[in-house]
């Protein structure tokens, strides 16, 4: 049997081939669970538990909980992107597309905030480690920004700084993940929120 770096054994967990991967699993269930106990509050065992794998199955995947916790995140922003960029590409009209877009982001990261995230491992996980997880969620939005700029290209919609203009749309989606002081959102549902926020991002750029 083959010996890891650290002197874990290598072999490989069984897995059966109609499953999903283990790593796979384990990485969603520990991104769930981060989201919903942040990083201090959860353990390699509180993952293995959840995930139906033993401790000695995630530490074969994962060298560390700051390790797994970068891998979760990493993870989650990349399904993100995937589902960004396949939006993006749709043939409907950009107002359409970036409606589907906010729509699918505020259900996806209702409970995801990364810059509390950041302020809360940041003492737990490497530079190396925090910079990573900066350059995926910096990648999360290219499929945006290169949609706003065909549309320019294409007279689709008036020249703007389309660097200006993706950060602008972003600042605003991040406002519709806002919670009143007893918890509940600021309008009543998810495409409430998509509507308001499109039509100021669109009246304040295009019109």
């Amino acid at each position: 049997m083959e010996i890891k770096k650290n002197g874990r054994p290598l072999g490989r967990p069984k897995t059966n081939h109609l499953e999903k991967p283990r790593n796979e699993l384990i990485l969603e269930t520990a991104a769930r669970l981060f989201l919903e106990s942040g990083f201090q509050k959860v353990s390699i065992d509180d993952v293995a538990m959840n995930a139906g794998v033993t401790k000695a199955t995630v530490y074969y995947y994962f060298d560390s909980k700051a390790e797994l916790y970068k891998e979760s995140i990493v993870s989650l922003m990349e399904r993100i992107k995937c589902r960004i960029d396949l939006l993006m590409t749709s043939d409907k009209p950009l107002f359409e597309r970036l409606l589907d877009v906010t729509t699918a982001h505020l259900q996806a990261t209702t409970t995801l905030d990364l810059e509390a995230f950041m302020r809360e491992s940041k003492t737990d996980l490497s530079d190396e480690q925090i910079l990573e997880m900066r350059m995926v969620e910096h990648k999360m939005y290219e499929g945006i920004q290169d949609a706003l700029q065909l549309a320019v290209d294409n007279g689709e919609i008036p020249k703007v700084n389309v660097t200006f203009a993706t950060q602008s749309y972003l600042a605003l989606i991040k406002v519709g993940n806002y919670k009143l002081p007893d918890g509940t959102p600021i309008f009543s549902s998810i495409e409430e929120t998509s509507e308001n926020i499109l039509s100021i991002f669109w009246k304040g750029f295009f019109s």
